[in-house]
Parts: C-alpha cells; sequence; structure tokens
C-alpha cells in the first residue's frame, strides 16, 4: 500500500507516520512531501497512491493547490486545525479528516472510513478542491484575534490589531506594538505569519510587519524595497527583490 503524507512540520509528519504504520499491518511506502512546489513536482512524475494525508496550509500555500495542477482520484485524509464550518464543506465533497493534535483513535477511525470510503471512491467523483480553496482564502477561518506572549509569571494575549510586527533578533522572536512595547511570544516567525494572517506580511527571514505599520514604500539597491513604518524602528526593513512583486500586489489588496 502506497500511502502519501503533505505535512510541512517534520515532527507531526514523522508522528503521523509512525501511528500508521502501526495501525495498518501490511508493508507501506510512506512518502513525506513538505510543500506545494515539492507536492506538484511529486505528483507529475509519480504513480497515484492509495491513500493521501495532508496538511491544508503548508508554507508556500494550500495543499489544494497541488491537486489542482496535478489532479488525483484517490481519497485524501486531512489533518487539519480548521473549524466546523470548513470541514461541512470537506463532507459534502466526500473528504475524510481529522483534527490536529490527532490520537491514535481518530487516525484508527479515519482509516477504517477510507477502508469504506475507497469502493465506492471514482475519479468521475473528484473533489473540487479550487472550491475548497476558495471558501478557506476567503473566510480566513484559522486566523486568530490574539497572540499570547509570556511576561514575568502572566500569559497575556495582543490583539493582533495592537501588533506592529513580529521580528527575529539573536535568534529569539521579538513581538513590538504599535505603543512600544516589546513581548516574547513563545512561536518561531513562521507560527507567527500563519497565525496573524494577511494583514501581516513576510518581508524577510527577519521580519513580519502589519499593513498598518507600513506608511510607504522606497526603492532600495538593487531594485529592493525599503519600508517606510509608522512606529520609530532603528533598523531598516527591506524587501528583496525576488518578493518585491508579490509584496506590492499584497500592498494594493490588504
Amino acid at each position: 500500500m502506497k500511502i502519501v503524507i503533505i505535512e510541512d512540520e517534520e515532527i507531526v509528519a514523522d508522528d503521523l507516520e509512525l501511528n500508521i504504520r502501526k495501525l495498518i499491518d501490511e508493508p507501506l511506502d510512506i512518502v513525506q512531501i513538505k510543500s506545494v512546489k515539492e507536492g506538484i513536482a511529486y505528483f507529475k512524475k509519480a504513480e497515484s497512491p492509495d491513500l493521501i494525508f495532508s496538511d491544508i496550509q503548508l508554507g508556500d500555500g494550500l495543499s489544494f493547490e497541488i491537486f489542482i495542477a496535478e489532479p488525483v482520484s484517490v481519497p485524501v485524509i486531512f489533518c487539519t486545525a480548521y473549524d466546523e464550518y470548513a470541514l461541512d464543506a470537506f463532507k459534502v465533497n466526500g473528504i475524510d479528516y481529522i483534527l490536529k493534535p490527532f490520537t491514535r483513535q481518530t487516525l484508527d477511525n479515519a482509516l477504517q472510513k477510507y477502508q469504506q470510503f475507497k469502493k465506492l471512491f471514482s475519479a468521475n467523483q473528484l473533489p473540487q478542491f479550487d472550491a475548497l480553496m476558495q471558501l478557506l482564502t476567503g473566510k480566513d477561518t484559522q486566523k486568530a484575534a490574539s497572540v499570547l506572549v509570556y511576561h514575568q509569571d502572566r500569559i497575556i494575549p495582543i490583539s493582533l490589531d495592537d501588533i506592529a510586527m513580529c521580528y527575529l533578533a539573536n535568534e529569539v522572536t521579538h513581538l513590538l506594538t504599535f505603543t512600544g512595547k516589546t513581548f516574547y511570544p513563545n512561536k518561531n516567525l513562521d507560527e507567527l505569519e500563519k497565525l496573524c494572517g494577511s494583514s501581516f506580511f513576510r518581508a524577510n527571514r527577519q521580519f513580519l510587519v502589519a499593513r498598518k505599520t507600513i506608511v510607504d514604500v522606497s526603492s532600495f539597491f538593487s531594485r529592493k524595497l525599503s519600508l517606510n513604518l509608522s512606529i520609530t524602528f532603528n533598523e531598516k526593513v527591506i524587501v528583496s527583490k525576488g518578493k518585491a512583486p508579490q509584496f506590492l500586489s499584497w500592498l494594493a489588496k490588504a
């Protein structure tokens, strides 16, 4: 039996694979894929697997983009943290799901459903991944209202509206508010980028900036962009020339 796991968090992918191997008593060929780009390249060349486990939001986009670019006629079980509203759409399209963090029991239940589901699955009943992607990107269902930070012996929720930027300094993640206060969230910038949603832009490896923080943009060396901010900050925030078109498109829509 061939299984593909699409998950950008290595620990989660490894844990999922380990549990699948314990639950399925037959030889397994399991492939792990970590990005939309890698997934499209894989399905262009490889034979279709028997089953796919897939996270929804990957580092470079939604996993639906893989299946739109390279349609697959096999069952997909989503491993997701999306809310019940979005999950109704999966059920309409005949796709099973397990909620993160999953347990051995929920995974076993999903595999049992797969055994029943695969007998009914046909190439003429492909899930409407494009509709799912439009639904989820349009409603931003996973966006949080606050980021939790640790201050002395307290855990404080900081509203997204109060966050000017998040940045990395000396390998430590900092959160800076519009009032000039600095906090230290227990998350890295990749996690914060997913949490904060479309009102923030990842300018580079070091900076995640809120739209409200950006006053305007100046041209910088070699077609890079320098962000002029509404807050006092001693370091320049630069968008690389490779990210510049994406940034300008986001700036126009945000």
